[in-house]
């Protein structure tokens, strides 16, 4: 499907898939005030809007009547109302007479920041509240989760949202490149400012019409603010897509195999091997005895000193390296592997299980397992391609490739397999074989994961929250699903 741009905007029916554009920014230090103010009101007014919840919630144990304000929407009309009432602020003014009289001033600082802000915040505690909600009934997948609980300004990290929200026929809120500046971008209420990064990429979708900015998330990492821009981009170009396969076509399959010794080993069902990654960064492992002085400098300094901040902030400039040397890698071999495979299987890895192994709980953290699924899914999607999860119980790696034969005595120890016909083949290779077999055999009864296009879900303002696509009236469903488009 193409995307066609009408008037500077997109038809609904066009929208075909969500990315995100993240760039470190380079502000000044009057910037840098201004950011740090916006995030102090998103912290203040989630803090508020979970207070009055909790105050309608105790009220209502006595008085059954008392409404609780719970979706974002009621939120968001609640802390507007409490925002110019007396308990926002208020001031006493003495006449020449010596007269007092009461004058409401409502939260005297709240032209200081953009007021999406606030409303991004009450949408945000809303969120929060309905996942509660759905963990107790247990209609939500994952772990039970508890109740949210108020952000501290020592303990939380600093990020705020704003969306672009504009008439038609005007300029977006949010632009790349203003001012002939290239390297900026330019936010509602902070103005523009400069990134360290090229933004040429999105600028030219921007200009062709093929991509839309629908809001940023701006946040602070390792010292350093980032603005991430999600966008509604149209498909990548067919050049650049898999060809299709016609519905006769059960070949082509090819099986991922992830290790610790080998990080991947990619390999068909006829036996030969196409890819093999032997020397991931492991950055954890690598950056260990750094870790392990920068930790020890933290435990020595005095609780709410200001030695001790400035060594919890080394500390996390720290595993923020960590964490990028990591990324960087993942997306380089995610990247490698979906340009030149269209239909890939992988096993359906318990990486949360595998971590209450002691002796490899480390090892498994430092490989990215996970996130490196996560890429191959959403950028296989993007390509036109396919990817499966083999069943979790499937022995890839105890079963011959040629005979089919289970050796169960297999253990971690053997990097080679070998079968009692007389076939040996190393281990990894022989798993990636056994799983593009299965993918032959079992593809037609798998579903796509439902979350491979990466979907921005959204809340809408009459709704509270739900899935929702318009430009002007979102929020990011997860903060944490930052897909990088530069890399894919």
């Amino acid at each position: 499907m193409r995307a066609v741009v009408v008037s500077g905007w997109w038809h609904a029916a066009d929208v075909v898939r969500h990315t995100s554009f993240r760039f470190c920014l380079d502000p000044t230090v009057e910037q840098r005030t201004v950011l740090s103010r916006h995030a102090g009101a998103a912290r203040f007014a989630f803090n508020q809007c979970l207070h009055a919840v909790k105050s309608a919630l105790t009220a209502r144990k006595t008085e059954p009547g008392v409404s609780v304000p719970w979706s974002g929407f009621d939120l968001i009309n609640h802390f507007n109302r409490w925002k110019k009432s007396e308990d926002a602020g208020r001031v006493f003014a003495v006449d020449t007479n010596g007269t007092a009289t009461v004058v409401v001033t409502g939260l005297v600082w709240r032209d200081q920041v953009c007021q999406q802000v606030f409303e991004e915040a009450a949408i945000d505690c809303g969120r929060a509240l309905a996942s509660w909600a759905d963990s107790r009934r247990g209609t939500r997948k994952g772990r039970r989760i508890g109740f949210p609980r108020f952000k501290k300004k020592t303990a939380t990290s600093r990020s705020f949202r704003l969306r672009n929200k504009h008439s038609q026929g005007r300029r977006p809120a949010i632009r790349v490149g203003d001012n002939n500046c290239p390297r900026s971008v330019t936010l509602p209420g902070i103005g523009t400012v400069r990134v360290h990064d090229d933004t040429r990429r999105i600028r030219r979708m921007l200009a062709t019409g093929r991509a839309k900015i629908l809001f940023t998330t701006l946040s602070q990492r390792a010292g350093r603010w980032w603005v991430t821009l999600n966008a509604e981009a149209a498909d990548l170009h067919p050049g650049r897509c898999h060809p299709s396969r016609g519905d006769g076509d059960h070949g082509g399959w090819v099986g991922v195999d992830r290790g610790l010794s080998a990080f991947l080993v990619a390999a068909t069902g006829d036996g030969p091997e196409l890819a093999r990654i032997t020397d991931p960064p492991k950055a954890l492992a690598a950056g260990m005895r750094k870790q392990r002085r920068l930790a020890k400098a933290v435990s020595r300094k005095l609780r709410g000193s200001g030695n001790r901040r400035q060594a919890t902030a080394r500390l996390g400039r720290h595993h923020a390296r960590v964490r990028d040397i990591r990324h960087h890698f993942l997306h380089q071999a995610s990247n490698k592997l979906v340009k030149t495979h269209d239909r890939l299987v992988l096993e359906d890895l318990n990486t949360a299980g595998m971590l209450r192994n002691r002796h490899l709980a480390r090892a498994i953290s430092d490989a990215g397992w996970a996130e490196f699924a996560r890429q191959v899914f959403y950028k296989q999607a993007w390509r036109g391609g396919t990817v499966v999860l083999a069943d979790r119980w499937y022995p890839s790696s105890q079963l011959c490739s040629r005979c089919g034969t289970r050796n169960r005595e297999l253990t971690l120890a053997d990097r080679v397999f070998r079968c009692g016909s007389g076939h040996h083949l190393d281990r990894d290779h022989n798993a990636a074989v056994n799983l593009a077999a299965w993918g032959e055999q079992h593809h037609v009864s798998q579903v796509r994961e439902p979350e491979a296009r990466a979907p921005v879900t959204n809340a809408r303002r009459r709704e509270g929250t739900g899935p929702h696509t318009r430009v002007g009236e979102t929020s990011p469903n997860d903060a944490g699903t930052n897909t990088h488009a530069i890399s894919a």
